[in-house]
């Protein structure tokens, strides 16, 4: 059974900083690409970031460029959102979501919700002004 399991989130001011953490379990990790996406309240779900197999590659939304980071640890099944400068309009519910790219290359990633097969029930994330 394949689970995706969040951590990390909280009430934070603007300007500060969270990390969350996804860890997986009942897969080969190091098969998938993983994101990150986020539904703020009254919206529909985002996609935020995702990163390939290898880590090789990323691809951030423009509004948290230079501001998130994310990254992977395969050793781990272990995915990181490193999020600063933190702002209110990034309060949300944050999901990680893998994406099964066996049949990829390395570096390949893809930002479309409907092409991840597993999801995790999300973290909260909530900044204050």
């Amino acid at each position: 059974q394949v689970q995706l399991v969040e951590s990390g989130g909280g009430l934070m001011q603007a300007g500060g900083s969270l990390r969350l953490s996804c860890v997986a379990s009942g897969l080969t990790f190091s098969m998938y690409t993983m994101g990150w996406f986020r539904q703020a309240p009254g919206k529909e779900t985002e996609f935020v970031v995702a990163i390939s197999r290898s880590g090789g590659s990323t691809y951030y939304i423009d509004s948290v460029k230079g501001r998130f980071t994310i990254s992977r640890d395969n050793a781990k099944n272990t995915v990181y959102l490193q999020m600063s400068s933190l702002k209110p309009e990034d309060t949300a519910v944050y999901f990680c979501a893998a994406e099964n790219a066996r049949v990829h290359g390395t570096d390949y990633l893809t930002t479309q919700r409907r092409d991840y097969d597993y999801w995790g029930r999300g973290t909260q994330v909530t900044v204050s002004s």
